[in-house]
């Protein structure tokens, strides 16, 4: 994992990552999801003893590009742990009430308790992604937010909470065919959201926000790992 870690203070160029590297693994779709289910297995054991020692939090946080393959992930990595212990919260857009305090206000809420393991689908990381992409608030706005996100972050891991950041990173061509793949099968249609298209105009700005977020908020206590899902073809979600 070392190989994808975000160093903190790192200068990101998302360009130089392809999503088809493989790194050390060289098998195919079959052999990762054999080892993937030995994972999930190894998984479910540690978040029963994260569970019943009531002492720890985990917070997971997943960011992607639209059709990035966050559900997917969620599904297949958390396929056995207990739900009684384990929760995903999404965050879309902000509601009338939430846009009247601060931006991290709707995120602490949801944050793991004792014992509790949290999956973010998308994340404070909006706060500085799409509303800098379509200008939602004025630079020097989005721009204070890196640093207040990491002392969020610390007082959190502070608190007893293991921070894992994962960016799911796929490109423009793989996101085309994911896109394609779902209005071509009748069961995936209905995630088919003509603002896709729309936002696929904004790749390079996405792509310029998503390196700033990657090497402003990559820290000793909640690092970035940058996940190839595509590569060779095998991706499992």
């Amino acid at each position: 994992m070392k190989k994808y870690l975000v160093k903190p203070e790192t200068k990101v160029k998302l360009a130089k990552w392809d999503p088809n590297d493989t790194g050390d693994f060289k098998g195919g779709k079959e052999e990762g999801l054999a080892l993937l289910e030995k994972l999930n297995a190894r998984l479910e054991i540690l978040q029963e003893v994260l569970f019943a020692e009531h002492k720890h939090k985990v917070l997971v946080i997943l960011q992607a590009m639209d059709t990035g393959g966050k559900d997917g992930a969620i599904r297949r990595v958390f396929d056995r742990v207990n739900p009684a212990g384990v929760r995903v919260a999404s965050f879309k857009a902000p509601t009338a009430e939430e846009l009247d305090h601060d931006f991290l206000w709707r995120i602490h809420k949801q944050v793991p308790a004792k014992g509790e393991m949290v999956i973010f689908n998308r994340s404070h990381y909006e706060d500085v992604l799409v509303v800098r992409v379509h200008n939602y608030v004025p630079p020097e706005v989005w721009g204070r937010r890196f640093d207040q996100i990491n002392q969020f972050e610390r007082t959190l891991a502070e608190n007893g909470t293991t921070i894992l950041k994962f960016y799911l990173h796929i490109d423009l061509d793989e996101q085309k065919e994911r896109l394609q793949a779902r209005l071509d099968d009748p069961a995936k249609r209905w995630k088919f959201r003509l603002g896709d298209l729309e936002e696929r105009k904004f790749w390079p700005d996405y792509m310029n926000a998503f390196e700033d977020v990657l090497g402003k908020t990559s820290t000793t206590y909640a690092p970035w790992y940058i996940i190839l899902p595509t590569a060779n073809g095998s991706a499992i979600w």
